[in-house]
C-alpha cells in the first residue's frame, strides 16, 4: 500500500528556536561555492545532515533511510498470520479433544449404569458425533463453519467454541476497522446493523461520486451519524483514504502468506463475514475502495518471517507499516528525496520511527523553508538559485567569519575601528561615547539613553554614559575590483572557494559600510571578464588552460577608467601569468610563459601604475624563489604583495582594506 506525503503546518509543540537559519546558509554556502550547483549542494546538505555549532547532530535523509531499513527488517520478524492460523487450529483441536473426552466418559458411564437401554441410546449419540466429526473438512474455515452447525455435548467444549469464534469475529473486524477497535471489541446485533449501513452508505457515495451524480447521503450528514468510525476525517476522500489503506493493508497480510494458506485465511474471513451478516456488504466496499485508489498498491505482498503467532489485526498492522515503511525507503532512496523533503509526512515518520527522527525531519524541513521564506533561495524552472540577498548574507556571514578571524589571529594585526573625520559625510550610525573623544552629539539617541536610565519625567538630567556621537565616513572615496583567478589550479589546490567568500565579504563590506565606494569583481582564467556579484558563489574553475593576468588588469583599468578617488585592483592567484591576448585578441598560453606574455603583462602593469590605479596581489601557495614575478608587479606599481596560505587569505585582505580604507 502507499503512504500520503502531505504538507504539515509546523505546531505550537514544534521548538525549533535553537535553529539557526544563518548556519544552514553558511553550511549550504561553502558546498555551493565547491560545485557551483546549489541544488546539488542542498541535496547533500539535507542527506548528510549537519551539525550545529553548540555540537547537536541533526540527522539527514541518509541517517533517516538507514533507521528506516533497520525498522522494516525489525517488523518483517513480526505479524506473520500463518502463526495466528495455528494458534487457532491448536485451538480448535483442544475443543475437539475437550468433545471428544466428553463423549467417552458419556458413553463409559452409559455402559456401566447397567441399563442397557441408555447405552444403546447413549453408542449411538457418541457414533452419531463422531461420524459428524469424521465427516468434516480438513480446511480450517470450512470446519469451523460446519461445528457452527455441531451440537455439542460438552458445554465446557460449547462455550470454548463460542469464544473462538468470538475472537475471530473481532480480529476480523479489527482487521478492516483498525480506528474503530474499541466499540467493535464486543459488537452486539444493534452496532453489526450499523455498521452494514455505514459500510452500504459510503459504498453509495463512492459510487454516486464516479458516476457524478450528487452525493445522497451528503458527506455532512454521513459524518454526523458515522463520524466515530473515522476520526479525524474532514472529507469524503479522507474517509476513502482511511478505508482504502487499511483495506489494502489487509490484502499485503493475505498476499504475505503461502496460495493454499492465504485461501484458507481468506476462506476463514469470508466464513465469520458470513456469520456476522456484512459479507455482500464488505466485499462491495472493498471492491469499491480499489476502484476509488487505483493509486495504492492492492497486490503488495511482504515476506515476514515472525515467530510466534498475534492477531490478524495486528498482523495487518505490520503489514501497513511494512507498506509504509517500504513507501518512505523507497522516497528516501530517489534522487529527488531531498527537493521534496516538505512532502515527508511527520506523524507517518513519528508513528514508525519514533519522536527523535520525527524531529530530525521536522528541523530539516523548517530549516529549508526559513531559507525560502527568508528569501535567501528560490526555486526557478525546476532549479533551485541563490538569491541576491542570499549572496549579500553570506557575504555578510563571510566577514563575519573574517572579524572573528582577526580577534583570534594576533599576527594579522587588530581591527581599527572607525575614526572621526570632521568634514566627512556623516553615517547613519552612532557609537557609545569614550572619553577623550571629540564628538559631535547624536541628541535624538543621547536622550533616548537618559530617559530609559532615569524613566519618564523631566528635567532630563544627562550623565556621560548616556552619550551617543555621530560617526562619520572618511571624505575620500574608493574603487576597487576584486580579480580572481580562475585557472584550473586554484580549484585544485582548494584556493577557490576561500577566495569567493573573501570577495563576497568585502564586497559586502563595501555595499554597506561605503555605499559610495565602486567595486565590481572579475574571473580570469584563459580570457577575463566581468562578473555580477550574484554569479560569485557559482563560480567555477576555467577549463581552459592559462592564467591570463594581462588581460584581468587591462579590463579591470577599464572599468575603474571613469572613477574617481583612490583606485585598486586586488588580484587573488596562485601562479604567474601564462597567457596573454594576441594582436587579434585571441587567447595564447604557455607553461613555463614565454617572454612575450610577462612583458605585456608587464606593459599593463605599467599602465595601470600610470593611471594611478594601485595592485594588491594575494599570492597563495607561491614560493617566492619559484614565481619572482608578482614581486615585481609590486616594486613597479607600488602596490602591497601579501604571501599567504588560503587559510588566512580573506583576514589578510580585510585587515588591509579596512586599515588603508580608513588611513587619513
Amino acid at each position: 500500500m502507499a503512504v500520503r506525503y502531505g504538507f504539515r503546518r509546523f505546531g505550537d509543540d514544534d521548538d525549533f528556536n535553537d535553529l539557526d537559519v544563518d548556519e544552514m546558509l553558511r553550511l549550504l554556502a561553502d558546498d555551493y561555492m565547491e560545485s557551483g550547483d546549489l541544488d546539488d549542494a542542498m541535496d547533500r546538505l539535507l542527506r548528510e545532515g549537519f551539525t550545529t555549532e553548540s555540537g547537536e547532530r541533526v540527522e539527514g535523509l541518509r541517517e533517516l533511510l538507514e533507521r528506516t531499513r533497520a525498522r522494516r527488517r525489525e517488523l518483517e520478524q513480526q505479524g506473520d498470520p500463518s502463526g495466528e492460523m495455528a494458534r487457532y487450529r491448536d485451538w480448535l483441536e483442544e475443543i475437539e479433544a475437550v468433545e471428544n473426552a466428553e463423549l467417552d466418559a458419556l458413553l463409559e458411564e452409559a455402559e456401566a449404569s447397567g441399563d442397557e437401554r441408555r447405552a444403546e441410546v447413549t453408542r449411538d449419540l457418541v457414533d452419531q458425533r463422531r461420524m459428524q466429526q469424521d465427516l468434516m473438512s480438513e480446511r480450517f474455515a470450512e470446519r469451523v463453519g460446519q461445528y457452527q452447525n455441531y451440537e455439542f455435548v460438552s458445554s465446557e467444549a460449547r462455550e470454548e467454541f463460542e469464544s473462538m469464534v468470538g475472537e475471530l469475529e473481532r480480529d476480523v473486524l479489527n482487521t478492516y476497522f483498525e480506528q474503530s477497535k474499541e466499540f467493535l471489541g464486543s459488537p452486539d446485533p444493534e452496532e453489526m446493523a450499523r455498521l452494514r449501513d455505514m459500510m452500504d452508505a459510503l459504498s453509495t457515495m463512492i459510487e454516486q461520486d464516479r458516476a457524478g451524480e450528487p452525493l445522497d447521503p451528503t458527506f455532512d450528514s454521513f459524518m454526523e451519524k458515522f463520524g466515530d468510525y473515522f476520526p479525524g476525517a474532514e472529507s469524503l476522500e479522507d474517509v476513502i483514504r482511511q478505508m482504502a489503506e487499511r483495506a489494502a493493508a489487509a490484502e499485503a497480510m493475505f498476499n504475505s502468506l503461502s496460495a493454499e494458506q492465504q485461501s484458507e485465511l481468506r476462506s476463514l474471513f469470508d466464513q465469520m463475514m458470513q456469520n456476522m451478516e456484512i459479507n455482500f456488504s464488505m466485499n462491495r466496499l472493498v471492491s469499491n475502495l480499489r476502484m476509488a485508489t487505483p493509486e495504492l498498491d492492492w497486490n503488495r505482498a511482504h515476506r515476514t518471517r515472525g515467530q510466534g503467532s498475534g492477531s490478524f489485526a495486528d498482523a495487518t498492522d505490520v503489514a501497513e507499516s511494512l507498506g509504509q515503511l517500504r513507501d518512505l525507503e523507497d522516497f528516501l532512496g530517489r534522487s529527488s528525496a531531498a527537493q521534496s523533503l516538505p512532502e515527508v509526512d511527520l506523524d507517518a515518520v513519528r508513528r514508525h520511527l519514533g519522536d527523535d527522527a520525527a524531529r530530525h525531519v521536522a528541523r530539516l524541513q523548517k530549516a529549508m523553508q526559513a531559507l525560502k521564506d527568508q528569501g535567501f533561495i528560490d526555486r526557478h524552472s525546476r532549479r533551485l538559485e541563490l538569491t541576491a540577498k542570499g549572496v549579500r548574507q553570506i557575504g555578510q556571514l563571510a566577514l563575519r567569519d573574517l572579524f572573528a578571524q582577526l580577534r583570534t589571529t594576533p599576527t594579522l594585526g587588530q581591527h581599527r575601528e572607525a575614526t572621526i573625520a570632521r568634514g566627512g559625510d556623516r553615517e547613519e550610525t552612532s557609537k557609545p561615547w569614550e572619553p577623550g573623544e571629540a564628538f559631535a552629539l547624536h541628541l535624538p539617541k543621547t536622550l533616548r539613553n537618559a530617559v530609559l536610565r532615569q524613566g519618564p519625567g523631566t528635567p532630563v538630567r544627562l550623565i556621560a554614559d548616556d552619550f551617543e556621537v555621530e560617526e562619520y565616513e572618511a571624505a575620500r572615496r574608493s574603487a576597487t575590483v576584486f580579480a580572481i583567478d580562475l585557472s584550473l589550479s586554484m580549484a585544485m589546490r582548494g584556493n577557490l572557494v576561500p577566495a569567493k567568500k573573501m570577495v563576497l565579504a568585502l564586497t559586502q563590506l563595501i555595499r554597506s559600510k561605503f555605499p559610495r565606494d565602486f567595486v565590481a569583481v572579475v574571473g580570469f582564467g584563459e580570457r577575463a571578464m566581468e562578473l555580477k556579484l550574484e554569479d560569485v558563489p557559482s563560480l567555477t574553475i576555467d577549463y581552459n588552460y592559462g592564467t591570463n593576468l594581462q588581460h584581468a588588469l587591462a579590463l579591470s583599468r577599464h572599468l575603474l577608467r571613469n572613477e574617481r578617488g583612490d583606485r585598486q585592483v586586488v588580484v587573488v592567484t596562485d601562479g604567474e601569468p601564462t597567457a596573454h591576448l594576441t594582436a587579434t585578441g585571441e587567447p595564447f598560453f604557455s607553461w613555463p610563459p614565454v617572454r612575450e606574455t610577462l612583458e605585456k603583462t608587464m606593459a599593463e602593469v605599467l599602465r595601470c601604475t600610470k593611471a594611478n590605479i594601485t595592485i594588491n596581489t594575494f599570492a597563495l601557495d607561491i614560493e617566492r624563489s619559484q614565481f619572482p614575478f608578482v614581486e615585481q608587479i609590486a616594486k613597479v606599481n607600488g602596490g602591497r604583495l601579501f604571501y599567504t596560505d588560503v587559510d588566512e587569505l580573506g583576514a589578510y585582505a580585510l585587515n588591509d582594506f579596512v586599515r588603508h580604507r580608513r588611513a587619513g
